[in-house]
Order: structure tokens, then sequence, then C-alpha cells
């Protein structure tokens, strides 16, 4: 009998952790091929990385039923690299962004799935939309302007604090601004992406529907690289 791995150990019990609603992505970045292959075997599917270059590596290198997740902040210059296959950009935090995107889509005659990401946590360093200026974007009918965009839902990262109620306040703030964008863009606007290792399970009682998990499944990862 083969023993299991510790990450598709890792991968099992996360999942009996989670409601059937919510999805696990499995956060990749700076991890080698081996790790995704290991997780791959146990079914994963979905997984997240944060640089364009990595990424197209490790498209070119892995099985194409991978759905790929562009999590990290994405500079317009890099878009280019990722356009013809990732599944879904979570990262859309600027209105310079998001036509930028739809301009490449648009040369590869795709229609991309994409998050807003909105800026909660108290750090000034994360990315992300201002939720006013979001919600003027919006209501302006500037995705309306993007055809090759599909916008999926929501995603924002919480402060890196330990007190559990500043962490609540700030995926309480990504639910109310997930709720009261979803009128003005159509019912495949379904995804509320928040939560990662740390903090996973408050987020998921807060509404999350994604949940971006990387050092509990694959390790601390390896900056160096």
């Amino acid at each position: 009998m083969i023993s299991e791995t510790p990450i598709a150990a890792a991968i099992a019990a996360i999942r009996a952790e989670l409601p059937e609603h919510v999805r696990l992505v499995a956060v990749s970045k700076t991890h080698p091929e081996e790790a995704i292959e290991e997780a791959y075997a146990c079914g994963q599917r979905h997984f997240g990385e944060s640089r364009p270059l990595e990424l197209k590596r490790k498209y070119e290198a892995l099985p194409k039923d991978i759905e790929w997740h562009m999590i990290g902040h994405l500079q317009t210059n890099k878009i280019k690299y990722i356009i013809p296959f990732v599944s879904l950009i979570e990262s859309v935090d600027s209105a310079r962004l998001a036509e930028a995107i739809e301009r490449e889509a648009a040369k590869h005659n795709r229609t991309v799935d994409v998050l807003l990401e909105i800026h909660v946590a108290q750090e000034e360093s994360k990315t992300g939309w201002d939720y006013g200026a979001l919600s003027k974007y919006v209501a302006e009918g500037g995705f309306r302007a993007l055809p090759h965009l599909r916008v999926r839902g929501v995603m924002g990262i919480a402060t890196n604090t330990e007190d559990e109620d500043v962490i609540r306040n700030d995926f309480e703030l990504l639910r109310g601004a997930y709720e009261a964008l979803k009128p003005a863009f159509d019912d495949t606007f379904d995804t509320l992406s928040m939560g990662m290792s740390d903090d996973y399970p408050l987020a998921i009682a807060c509404g999350s529907t994604s949940v971006r998990i990387g050092s509990r499944i694959f390790g601390l990862r390896d900056y160096s690289k």
C-alpha cells in the first residue's frame, strides 16, 4: 500500500472542513511542479500563482485541465504572458488594469473571468480598489465597456493580525461589498474569494465561497526562488 503524502493528507483534511459550496484554491506560488503534481494526483485542480512568468512556465509543464488563478498583483506589461490560458484573474485592483486586460483578451478573442480585488486591510501596502472608487466605476458603466471581461465577484485580503475582531470586520466589509455590487452584474457574479491558511474558517463563516490556501498544503514558501 502506498502511503499518503503530506500534501495529499493536508488537502484531504482541508476538504473535510470545507462546505460543499466553497472552492479550494491551492496556492502553489514558489513551489515546484512536483508539489503541484502531488496535489493534482489527489484531485486538486484549482491552483493560485502570483508571478506571471512562473505561472506561464508551470502551465506549459503541467496538465492542461488545471484551472490557474492569478492571485497576486498583476502589472499591465505582464498580462500578455497569462492571458491565453488563465482561468481566473483574482487580483483586478484598478480600472487601468481592467482596461489593459480587456485589450489583451480581445487580441486572443477570449472572455476572461476576473474578480475585483477590494482593499479592506489596515496595511496600506496591500493592493485593491478603494470601494468608493470601484462603486463609482461600476455605476458609470465602466465594466459594460469591457466585453472581454466577465466579472465573477470580489476578492480581498484581511489585515495581518491575530485580532479576530479586526479580521472578521474586514471579511464582513468584503461580503457587504460583494452583496452591494452583485445587482450590477449578471448571475455569473457568484464568487467571494477570501480566507487563507490562517483565517479561512472565519472567512467561510463570513460568507466566503473560495479560499486560497498555500502553507497548510505545501509548507512555507521559498522566496529565494
